[in-house]
């Protein structure tokens, strides 16, 4: 049957596929746009499925914080080219995914895929995008954290993003000094808040590295375990955030740093999402 353009324009408002993909769909549902569409989210299932094994190093990062500024969410939506990353309505979608899943109370990437999203749900919808961008594209990772006072930080590239949660503050505005520890975050990538959050099993492998260092060095072997124990310490400075050097001011840390803004002032998590 002959399809008109205004009938392939209106799939195509309706989908945001492309027009041929709009005409071809058509044509083959016999003109009912009901069929038309399932067809062009097939045709999404399958550009999915073939794009599967693709690696989604590009994307954008977004946050949200509750208004009272006791929660932040952050999200990244991956995809495969920067081109698709910077598109208005890809960084649109991402923002209402986040949207959805600050306002459904969502916890893992696994009950936002759930959430219906218009007449399907957010995994379909994603399919369906995908067969609209001809990409992979993913949510890759979802973090949330509560904390006393939560602040935000985007790097300017959007593929980089961080929450850090402030306690003790006292009443305090923190803002700055919270946004100060979040491109410490970013820049140095700390691996846990403090000594205490260190993965036994990075402690474990750091201790043995220490000791072969030493070892290797020539030193005694009833000397090994404390110097690895010194190396370990000395781990602890770089690697966690409150014992890191504070970037902007050599003379402090960034628990010392947090104490000079308030008294008591600390953070008592965060999380920090880098795309690439």
């Amino acid at each position: 049957m002959a399809i008109t353009a205004q009938e392939v324009n209106k799939l195509r408002q309706m989908t945001g596929a492309g027009m041929m993909d709009c005409k071809k769909a058509l044509t083959e549902a016999e003109g009912d746009f009901e069929k038309a569409v399932d067809i062009l989210r097939k045709k999404g299932q399958k550009v999915s499925a073939s794009r599967a094994d693709r690696e989604t190093k590009e994307g954008v990062v977004v946050t949200s914080v509750s208004d009272n500024g006791a929660k932040g969410t952050l999200l990244s939506l991956t995809c495969e080219t920067d081109f698709v990353a910077k598109n208005e309505e890809y960084v649109a979608f991402a923002n209402t995914l986040l949207d959805m899943a600050v306002a459904a109370g969502a916890s893992s990437i696994e009950e936002i895929h759930a959430l219906p999203f218009e007449n399907i749900t957010v995994a379909e919808k994603i399919v369906e995008m995908t067969g609209k961008i001809g990409e992979k594209i993913e949510i890759s990772n979802y973090e949330v954290i509560n904390a006393e006072t939560v602040v935000p930080y985007i790097h300017s590239n959007g593929k980089l993003g961080v929450l850090v949660g402030l306690v003790n503050t006292s009443g305090a505005d923190v803002e700055d000094a919270g946004k100060d520890v979040a491109m410490q975050i970013a820049a140095m990538n700390p691996v846990a808040v403090d000594k205490d959050g260190v993965d036994s099993s990075v402690v474990e492998r750091e201790i043995e590295v220490g000791k072969e260092q030493a070892r290797a060095e020539g030193k005694p072997e009833e000397m090994l375990e404390k110097i690895a124990l010194g190396k370990l310490n000395k781990f602890y400075k770089e690697n966690t955030l409150l014992s890191q050097v504070f970037v902007k001011d050599s003379s402090k840390t960034i628990a010392q740093y947090l104490d000079s803004v308030s008294k008591g002032l600390t953070v008592s998590a965060f999380k920090r999402i880098s795309i690439g």
